[in-house]
């Protein structure tokens, strides 16, 4: 009989507060009208393939939003100002999904990128969302209709800023005039080839290019919020500051095929921050005059833009100082022209216009910053995220009326911060009972709640290498780099001793199969023995004791290289020992008597676990192989190669509740995967693919029900054991069709042409697995339907003559669906398939299925089922093969049949449409009249029509 194991799957994953593969996106709360929100709002944060939304305030975890089907890192995050509960996310993979954060769940999935997505934004209407990817495209995509516009090619670096410009939305004297391009929207867009450029969206072409930065990539694209100027970034602390021409952008829609060469972007001079590291963001406060920039160091710089009165009244300053300086060399300008006195804002050096403010100090390296608004707070209020799994709150007192020159006082307010370690994880250990996790990394313990995932104790530590529970579970020991052995008292939170066991690192440590000593191993070449002995201790200043836990040492084994790994024998029989020269030696406990020597690996054994039965050793190594040894005689039964990198953990079940899973074990590696083993057969039973970093470390619970590891990705995982029984060979195939459709997804991405000549906006397709599928999919029910519809249709016929005759033999298909018409089995299947890859999907087809789909197309607008569908594909179709369409006769009737029915049922939905439009509009009228009651509710109505004063940027600019 073939024998079956038990699968694991991946149940949880947590330890993230936030990961430095995105930005961070803050929102206000979600409040009752009329109620004031006293929280801090909401910070949305990557953690590796999840997002999730964290209280500022209180430091909880609100919601995570997570695809099964996804397990690419998020790479950046955008939230809609139009609808603020929607967001779209991009993925490392070139996917974006929108989200709703209401329901926590993906509306909808687009798919258009080659390789991970940079940037995201959603125009002024919220329907459109540009994104930029590390291919170099920028793709632009319709929420409303779930489709890809178009993508736009012209930059030969990784997308690194895209912005939205509507030069409509600008106050104007002319009110007609802006009826007519309140559409007209235009995006900016930077990348790393050092360029900006100017889009028009409607004619789908760059209209203008300049050089961004003069000393290598262009980093970061910050643009006001009014649109009228914009900051670019680059190597070296360099800022670019560019005025935007929107009065210029407005007629630009208008004057078509003039050749004129005009130009709307302007550089109005260059800034240079006080680091001289890469710029990664700029940020506009959305309300006042300061810009947040940083890089990638501990630090985040607020500039301020001055009000145009400051501005003149530095000019003034200048020209009095000049004045000055020429009184004093010279008399002969005395008799300067008096006209020279009017000021004019616009010849201002941008340093006169923006200038420091101050430097934020951050406890880690920066990684996005997000402006908070929330009301009735005096100060500006800044989240950061940095690079150590952190999310902090700065306040930022704003710029005093007094003339005082001192630097304004930050202070750091709120930080989610218990949610993680700062740093990776080294050491994970679990509870006798599997209950508790404990957690270690260089200044930190921390100890989990397993089935809650909460952080229950946090405590700070040396830089721990390896740690341990003690029997009881009440005492938690770590073995620090330094050499020390740390006792703590999980119950009290407190350090109970600290013991300079080693002179070098203690790698590893283990508990007695007995629970009554622990040994110890370190770089000082010595293994250490140690019991635990109750000591009676005198309290100082009376004469009472209390009992208190001691390790004393009691023997040594000293040996001739570092000391990597030890393993007790489940029988305590044996200790194995790993050492620097790539061997492990195998002592018996009680005389510490050399028993075996294992040789054969090439590199250092970094772990070893000994089976329940006390019969097989397995090794692990550096040299990414596994090795299984027997322990009755030191022979090497398998060599097996295990992984693409070191190999840095392995485990055996310690305590198999079936007898058949004694000799399984697992490994973790530093090539981001966990495998599980067969140590009889030799054989890879399963491959768990999840994290995005190195695995450190790696632990199992008694049964085997569970396993916890730890990466530098900062997440802990844990994979539970479920009852789906798998098998070697499915798990084999699973595996060979997993690498054949990757191949074939690759091999599908359009090739660039010889002559190297792109077109500048092109089709925003892709063709990924899922869209092959659903291609075959409609083929296989046009095939069907279209054998269906000739059976039907004979039948129809003879039955005119013959009205007792047997219904036909139909598909079986169609009659397990409930006897369902052809047609309608057509339509539903192609319904089924996502708006975003319905056109990608009927780009599968050969032009040889066409007429079938076109009689299919032309039932369903005779019968007026679901139009607006029928009607995306017909265009689609017609547009993709218009000229094979034009060429053949026996469409070109279908066609003629089809126009004409599809103009009525349009025409008809037009009139439709056009009615409940006059509905609703006469219902908002009535509303508002009944807002209107006294005199002073129509002068609040106008004053709210009226536009709020615009910033003091825009005359500078």
């Amino acid at each position: 009989m073939v024998k079956s194991y038990s699968k694991y799957e991946q149940s949880d994953a947590f330890g993230v507060v936030a990961t430095a593969t995105s930005n961070l996106v803050w929102a206000a709360e979600v409040t009752q009208p009329g109620t004031k929100s006293s929280g801090a709002g909401r910070a949305y944060a990557a953690a590796n393939e999840e997002v999730l939304c964290w209280d500022v305030k209180k430091g909880e975890l609100l919601s995570r939003w997570r695809d099964a089907s996804c397990t690419e890192e998020v790479t950046v995050i955008c939230r809609s100002e139009v609808d603020p509960d929607v967001f779209a996310v991009g993925y490392a993979d070139g996917s974006i999904r929108i989200w709703d954060a209401r329901t926590s769940t993906a509306i909808i999935s687009f798919n258009g990128h080659k390789s991970a997505v940079t940037t995201l934004a959603f125009d002024q209407s919220g329907v459109r969302l540009a994104s930029g990817a590390k291919d170099t495209d920028i793709v632009i995509w319709d929420l409303v209709s779930e489709t890809g516009l178009f993508k736009l090619r012209g930059h030969k670096g990784q997308v690194t800023g895209l912005q939205f410009i509507h030069p409509g939305t600008a106050p104007q004297e002319d009110e007609e005039e802006m009826e007519m391009d309140t559409d007209q929207a235009f995006l900016l867009s930077t990348s790393k080839d050092a360029l900006i450029k100017i889009w028009d969206i409607s004619t789908q072409h760059c209209i203008e290019t300049h050089i961004a930065q003069t000393n290598g990539e262009c980093w970061a694209l910050g643009v006001s919020p009014d649109g009228s100027g914009c900051i670019t970034a680059g190597n070296d602390g360099e800022l670019k500051v560019w005025a935007i021409d929107l009065a210029g952008l407005r007629q630009a829609g208008s004057a078509v095929g003039e050749a004129t060469e005009q130009r709307y972007l302007r550089a109005r001079g260059t800034l240079y921050r006080s680091g001289k590291d890469r710029t990664q963001g700029i940020s506009f406060h959305p309300k006042s005059n300061y810009v947040a920039v940083h890089g990638a160091e501990k630090a985040v710089e607020i500039w301020r833009i001055r009000t145009e009165d400051e501005v003149k009244k530095s000019l003034a300053r200048k020209r009095r100082r000049r004045r000055e300086k020429g009184k004093n060399e010279a008399n002969a300008d005395a008799q300067e022209n008096e006209a020279e006195d009017k000021i004019n804002v616009a010849d201002a050096e941008i340093d006169d216009v923006i200038t420091s403010y101050v430097t934020v100090r951050t406890a880690g390296k920066v990684r996005s910053v997000a402006w908070m608004k929330t009301r009735g707070s005096k100060k500006m209020q800044l989240l950061i995220g940095t690079n150590n799994n952190l999310i902090d709150v700065y306040d930022i007192p704003t710029k005093s009326k007094s003339k005082t020159d001192e630097i304004p006082d930050y202070t750091r307010t709120l930080s989610v911060e218990l949610a993680g370690h700062r740093n990776d994880v080294r050491a994970l250990a679990l509870s006798s009972d599997d209950r508790m996790l404990a957690s270690a990394s260089s200044g930190g313990l921390k100890i989990w709640n397993i089935k809650t995932q909460n952080c229950l104790r946090t405590l700070e530590c040396g830089y721990a290498l390896c740690c341990a529970f003690l029997p009881g579970d009440k005492i938690v020991v770590v073995g620090t780099k330094e050499g020390h052995l740390e006792l703590y008292d999980i119950a009290a939170s407190s350090l109970l001793d600290k013991i300079e066991a080693h002179e070098g690192a203690i790698w590893t440590l283990q508990v007695h199969p007995d629970g009554k000593s622990l040994i110890t191993g370190s770089a000082d070449k010595s293994v250490k023995f140690w019991n635990f002995e109750i000591v009676q201790e005198e309290i100082p200043g009376t004469k009472r004791t209390m009992p208190r836990l001691k390790l004393v040492q009691s023997r040594i084994l000293k040996l001739n290289d570092d000391v990597l790994s030890l393993q007790f024998s489940p029988d305590s029989r044996l200790l194995a020992v790993a050492t620097l020269d790539n061997t492990v030696k195998v002592f018996f406990v009680d005389s510490l008597k050399l028993f075996l020597n294992l040789y054969g690996h090439k590199l250092p054994v970094l772990n070893m676990s000994i089976s329940s039965d006390s019969k097989l050793i397995a090794t692990c190594s550096a040299d990414k192989n596994v090795r299984i040894w027997g322990l009755d005689f030191g022979d090497c039964h398998k060599a097996l190669f295990g992984h693409e990198d070191s190999i840095m953990q392995i485990s055996f079940i310690p305590h198999p509740v079936d007898g058949d899973d004694k000799h399984i074990f697992f490994s973790a590696s530093k090539d981001k995967t966990i495998k599980s083993w067969d140590g009889d057969k030799f054989q890879q039973i399963q491959k768990f693919r999840g994290h995005h970093g190195e695995i450190w470390a790696m632990t199992l619970a008694r049964t085997g029900d569970f396993i916890v590891t730890a990466s530098h990705d900062k997440s802990i995982r844990i994979w539970t054991k479920s009852d789906e029984p798998i098998f070697l060979e499915e798990e084999r195939e699973r595996e060979l069709e997993e690498l054949y459709e990757n191949t074939l997804a690759h091999s599908l991405e359009d090739e660039e042409p010889l002559n190297g000549e792109r077109a500048e906006a092109v089709d925003a397709s892709k063709q990924t697995i899922s869209s092959l599928t659903a291609g075959e999919r409609i083929q296989e029910a046009l095939d069907l339907g279209i054998a269906d519809l000739e059976v039907v249709q004979q039948w129809e016929v003879q039955r005119r003559a013959n009205p007792k005759i047997a219904p036909p033999q139909r598909h079986p298909l169609f009659m397990a669906l409930g006897n369902i018409s052809a047609e309608r089995h057509v339509l539903n299947t192609m319904s089924k398939i996502p708006a975003a890859q319905l056109q990608d999907a009927l780009l599968v087809l050969p032009f040889a299925s066409l007429p079938a789909l076109f009689i299919f197309l032309s039932i369903w607008v005779q019968k007026q089922w679901n139009v607006m569908l029928t009607c995306r594909v017909l265009f689609f179709m017609l547009k993709t093969h218009q000229k094979q369409i034009v060429a053949s006769r026996e469409l070109k009737t279908v066609l003629e049949d089809m126009r004409g029915d599809l103009r009525r049922s349009l025409s008809g939905n037009k009139d439709l449409i056009g009615f409940n439009v006059a509905a609703l509009r006469f219902v908002g009228e009535r509303v508002d009249e009944a807002r209107v009651v006294r005199l002073e509710d129509v002068e609040r109505i106008e004053e709210e029509g009226k536009q709020r004063k615009k910033r003091g940027f825009v005359d500078v600019a």
